[in-house]
């Protein structure tokens, strides 16, 4: 069922299912289930045995936001259903990565299957691929927007001419081509060379080896 007039519909019809066993916090208790998908969702309401089984995961999960638990953590266990805290709690996680667009990373990666999302929490390799695939794409947009916008292309320049002049201290010999070579980084990072020297010297080291390995196989 799609659109917003059958999601509402499914909602009165789980919220008359639950309402009688947990009147004070049927709406919490819909809501959740809510976040399922359709299909899940029309066949709770045939099925009582799913319906019952997804309300006590609901339950727990509801229980964990009220009384933290000093367990070692388990992602089965302690990501909340609640989407705000699963949101808050993915951030989290997507932030260690310091890729400089965590917010927007994780509002893509929310838009997924709520299975799919909580895998992300018990599998670290999926979740850095899942965020490298996600910081490749808001590239490829930010490079769109770039060639479509001139202010942007100037701004561009300007970043251009700047790392010019501290590449040209570390290297004056090889400093247009090191440029050339930064340039063609992820930009994101490239304002971070320009505000941390020891990021700047290791990008021109391994643009540096990169030169030499290029000449001494021509």
């Amino acid at each position: 069922m799609e659109g917003e007039g059958a999601l509402e519909a499914l909602g009165e019809q789980l919220y008359s299912l639950i309402y009688p066993k947990h009147a004070e916090i049927a709406g919490k208790l819909t809501g959740m289930l809510l976040e399922l998908p359709g299909p899940a969702l029309s066949q709770m309401l045939e099925d009582e045995a799913l319906l019952a089984g997804a309300l006590e995961k609901a339950l727990g999960a509801l229980d964990k936001q009220l009384v933290p638990s000093k367990r070692p953590y388990n992602a089965e266990e302690n990501v909340s259903g609640s989407s705000d805290s699963l949101g808050d709690q993915l951030f989290e996680l997507v932030d260690t990565y310091n890729t400089g667009h965590s917010h927007k990373i994780t509002g893509m990666l929310l838009e997924q299957h709520k299975e799919t999302v909580l895998k992300l929490f018990s599998e670290p390799t999926l979740l850095q691929e899942q965020v490298n695939l996600s910081l490749k794409t808001l590239n490829e947009q930010e490079l769109e927007t770039c060639m479509s916008d001139p202010s942007l292309m100037e701004d561009m320049d300007r970043l251009g001419e700047n790392l010019f002049l501290l590449v040209e201290r570390l290297d004056p010999v090889h400093a247009t081509d090191i440029t050339g070579m930064l340039l063609e980084m992820d930009p994101s990072t490239l304002p971070q060379l320009l505000r941390d020297n020891k990021a700047l010297e290791g990008a021109v080291r391994k643009a540096q080896a990169a030169l030499e390995n290029f000449k001494s196989s021509v």
